[in-house]
């Protein structure tokens, strides 16, 4: 764990195509809490990268909002113009992959992340480069920073929502009311289904995710769960199991309370190996089981909500910290008990 705060970092220079941006503010995402306690997803040689996800060294943070201070050259017909807010999304894509050129750019190969991979450095810094093919969304100063910076997560959980499919009639389960969590029970609630269970330990969480839009609220440490979401869809179990807090238990706790034909959507990285027995996705269930990793074509959706105030943003924003304080946020979230986002602030 070689994490250092650098107090005298050249500023950047913007090559042709790209931005320099100042940092108003970046989000720690539990990504950066496990990377940083070392879990094997992220430093383990030959990963599904064929390489460890991270390149060190490298500046973190991937949710992030700041003001063009600088255009590089042939950016002036851009439609970029200094002091303008904007944000990027987490990926820049290279757009020649088979992945990228069928949209499905979140699944890049080369898979350049700001703040883990080499060539483009992250936000936990005063200021940062957009690269040339960099997704850049311009933000109206309107929105508050603090509240901006969560369209990253959100857009996340938007588009783990769109792979649930969430219908009219389903009852849908949100396990974790972090981050993810909470934006998947703001999403889901503008599809209107049935009904919407939030899960969680800390019943502090579970208060922010009925003010997004959760009908049910259940604490795993004070009841049965599985009998409880049973009871509540009468007898059969949920639809849509959307797993956003990447501990173990809820994954099995998932696939004990879904329905049978039910979606499961795994949202998260975990920082140990999950075992569960897969007989109940195949002969028990005929379950749907998808993935979700980051964010293609959600974050408009993500900053129109924010611009709309469907969030309690000032409650989830839990924490803003000093850069210099960046060890102390990476605990606060990695011990989760006390934080749902934590932001720094350069």
């Amino acid at each position: 764990k070689d994490y250092r705060l650098e107090m005298h970092f050249p500023t950047p220079v913007p090559k042709e195509g790209e931005l320099l941006v100042k940092v108003l503010a970046v989000g720690i995402c539990a990504g950066d809490a496990k990377c940083y306690s070392g879990a094997p997803h992220f430093w383990a040689p030959g990963g599904h990268l064929g390489q460890p996800y991270v390149q060190p060294p490298i500046i973190p943070g991937h949710e992030f909002v700041g003001e063009i201070a600088l255009l590089g050259p042939g950016m002036e017909a851009s439609g970029m113009k200094v002091g303008e807010r904007v944000l990027s999304e987490q990926i820049v894509p290279c757009n020649d992959c088979r992945y990228c050129k069928r949209g499905d750019y979140n699944m890049c190969i080369p898979h350049e992340i700001y703040g883990f991979r080499t060539v483009v450095p992250g936000a936990m810094a005063t200021y940062m480069i957009f690269p040339k093919d960099s997704l850049t969304h311009k933000i109206p100063k309107s929105l508050d920073p603090f509240h901006a910076v969560f369209a990253e997560p959100l857009a996340c959980a938007v588009h783990a929502v769109n792979r649930a499919n969430v219908g009219l009639n389903d009852v849908v389960v949100v396990s974790g009311c972090g981050a993810i969590g909470i934006g998947a029970i703001a999403t889901a609630r503008m599809k209107n289904p049935a009904k919407i269970i939030a899960l969680d330990l800390y019943n502090w969480k579970l208060q922010l995710g009925k003010d997004s839009g959760a009908d049910v609220l259940l604490n795993p440490k004070q009841l049965d769960v599985v009998a409880k979401v049973k009871e509540l869809s009468g007898g059969y179990g949920c639809d849509v199991y959307i797993e956003a807090t990447g501990h173990p238990t809820s994954v099995v706790q998932g696939l004990a309370m879904i329905a049978k034909k039910g979606t499961f959507v795994e949202y998260s990285v975990f920082g140990e190996k999950v075992t569960c027995d897969w007989t109940t996705i195949s002969d028990a269930k005929e379950l749907d089981v998808k993935g979700g990793h980051l964010s293609p074509g959600t974050f408009q959706t993500a900053i129109r909500m924010l611009n709309e105030g469907l969030l309690p943003m000032d409650r989830i924003v839990t924490h803003k910290l000093d850069l210099a304080k960046f060890e102390e946020g990476l605990d606060l979230v990695n011990k989760s008990a006390e934080s749902c986002k934590v932001v720094l602030v350069p």
